[in-house]
Order: structure tokens, then sequence, then C-alpha cells
């Protein structure tokens, strides 16, 4: 048990140094990072949820988000479940990737 533990964790260690050591290059701002890591999550999560409930709407206005290197406007408003759904799951993966739970752009204006 111990032994499956030390393997997992240096399994976790080594992926996450991999993954550190090409979004943090020196090249890119720390909102480029945050953007390419926000960008692999919303592709890891729209594969695993699928598009079935997404509108239109929803989906167009987050593909302008990520096409502006995630600098528009937050204006992503979630209205099915399934839209809701993604979304929370987004902000929770945001945050996993070491964004703030503000950098989402999710947002219903009145």
């Amino acid at each position: 048990m111990i032994g499956k533990l030390i393997i997992v964790a240096a399994a976790t260690a080594l992926s996450t140094a991999s993954v550190s050591a090409t979004d943090t290059s020196r090249e890119r701002s720390w909102h480029d990072v945050k953007c390419v890591r926000y960008k692999r999550a919303w592709s890891q999560a729209l594969a695993h949820q699928g598009p079935q409930g997404l509108g239109r709407a929803f989906l167009d206005s987050h593909a302008a988000f990520l096409a502006s290197n995630c600098t528009r406007r937050a204006d992503v408003c979630a209205r099915s479940p399934e839209e809701l759904k993604l979304a929370n799951t987004m902000v929770v993966l945001s945050m996993n990737a070491g964004t703030a739970s503000t950098f989402p752009p999710f947002y219903c204006r009145p």
C-alpha cells in the first residue's frame, strides 16, 4: 500500500513538473500561461461532458473568449442545466490550474 502511494506521488510530481516547465516559459506572460491551461481544461471538460444541452450562444461566446487569448469581457451566460454544469466544472478546473475563480468568462448580464 505504501509503495503504491509513493509511486502515485512520484508520478504526480513528475507530471506537475513537466507541465510547469512547459507552461512557465520565459516567453509567456502569466496571463498567457493561465489561458493555455484554461484552454486545455476546456477541451477536456467539453470532451468529457459532450455538447448535448449546450446552446449556440453559450458555445459562440466561449469560443470568442478563447480566440481573444482569454481577454474578452466575461459574457458567457450559462442558462441550461448542462451549461451550468460545464461552467461550474470550468471554475473548479481553473482554480486547480492555478488561476483565480474570476478568470473564467461566465457572467449573465441583466
